[in-house]
C-alpha cells in the first residue's frame, strides 16, 4: 500500500471500467475525470491509499477526516479483477489500525444491503454494526437501505496481519499513515 499518486489516474479509470457497480464510487468515465478523482482523494481533509499489485493501483481505501471531532468516514473499492482475494479487508484494517493509533478516535462507514461483500470487509477490519439507514439511496428507481458500522479507538484492533506500506511525509511534515 501507498498514498494515491497523480500517476494513478489510468489505473483508476481501468478499475472504474472493470464493473458496472463501480459507478457508485464516483463519476469516472475518462482519463480527465480519473485525474479529477485522484485530485479529490488528495485534497485537504482526505486520505487516499492505493492498494497495489505489482506496483499498480488495483484498489483504494479512502478516509474523509473530520479533525475537529477526530473522526473519519471510510470508503473502499477494488478493481473487479482483484476482488474475492481477502486483500481489501486487510487493507482497510491496515489503514484503520494506524489512523486510530495516531489520533483519530472514531471511524465510520456504510454499505448498501445488496453488497454483503462490503460488510465482510468492514467486519474483517474490526468495524461493528451500528444500524440501518432505511431508503438511503435511490438506485435504478428503487430505494436501498444502507448498513452502518463504527470503530472506536477503544475497540480491539483487527486480527489481520497488516499490509506493507510505504511511508511518506505528509504536507505538515509529520509522517502520515503512508
Amino acid at each position: 500500500m501507498r498514498a494515491v499518486r497523480d500517476g494513478d489516474a489510468a489505473a483508476v479509470l481501468e478499475a472504474f471500467r472493470s464493473a458496472p457497480d463501480m459507478a457508485r464510487q464516483g463519476e469516472v468515465s475518462d482519463l480527465g475525470s480519473a485525474r479529477g478523482y485522484v485530485t479529490w482523494l488528495q485534497a485537504e481533509g482526505r486520505r487516499g491509499y492505493a492498494v497495489t499489485c505489482a506496483a499498480r493501483l488495483v484498489g483504494v481505501v479512502g478516509v474523509i477526516v473530520d479533525q475537529v471531532n477526530r473522526t473519519g468516514w471510510v470508503f473502499y473499492w477494488m478493481h473487479a479483477g482483484h476482488r474475492g482475494r481477502h486483500v481489501m479487508g486487510r487493507a482497510v484494517a491496515t489503514v484503520c489500525d494506524r489512523l486510530l493509533a495516531v489520533g483519530l478516535e472514531r471511524l465510520e462507514l456504510g454499505h448498501r444491503v445488496d453488497n454483503p461483500a462490503s460488510g465482510g470487509v468492514a467486519r474483517a477490519a474490526g468495524f461493528l454494526p451500528e444500524g440501518r439507514e432505511r431508503g438511503k439511496f435511490l438506485i435504478d428507481g428503487e430505494r436501498v437501505d444502507v448498513l452502518t458500522y463504527g470503530r472506536l479507538r477503544s475497540d480491539p484492533a483487527s486480527r489481520h496481519a497488516p499490509l506493507e506500506v510505504e511511508v511518506q511525509p505528509d504536507v505538515a511534515g509529520i509522517h502520515s499513515l503512508l
